[in-house]
């Protein structure tokens, strides 16, 4: 199995995956991150920050912008041991947002707020996985 880290999807096919209804109910984002060891912005500007303090700066915008998008933070934590498996390098963080749904989370990533607080977002990553579940209980 390969594994590329992207920041913003390169298939113009998961692109349209992303735009159909999805799942009913709502959604479980999960996003293993894996930051630059200095932030990089894509419009030059000098910075002293980490890959992971610009990220947090992205971070904490968002938590504030979820619930708008009826969206919440579920859990956040660092990436400490590989217990199973293999991977050339682990991921330095995992985070979990709940969407009500697909659009919901496509309608906050096309809002300007959003667009806005991206730039750190990019400025902090190498890039990231993000893999979509749903709780299959009743």
């Amino acid at each position: 199995m390969e594994v590329i880290n992207e920041v913003m999807p390169t298939s113009s096919e998961r692109i349209k995956e992303m735009m159909q209804p999805g799942p009913k109910g709502p959604i479980y984002m999960i996003n293993l991150l894996k930051f630059k060891e200095r932030a990089e912005y894509e419009d030059g500007r000098e910075t002293q920050l980490t890959g992971y303090e610009a990220y947090q700066i992205y971070g904490q915008g968002v938590v504030q912008l979820l619930p708008k998008y009826g969206g919440e933070v579920v859990f956040v934590g660092d990436v400490t041991f590989l217990s199973l498996g293999q991977v050339e390098d682990l991921w330095d963080e995992v985070a979990i947002a709940k969407y009500s749904d697909r659009a919901s989370l496509v309608e906050m990533t096309s809002s300007e707020e959003w667009q806005e607080l991206a730039v750190h977002r990019a400025a902090g990553l190498v890039g990231q996985l993000n893999i979509e579940t749903v709780d299959p209980r009743p």
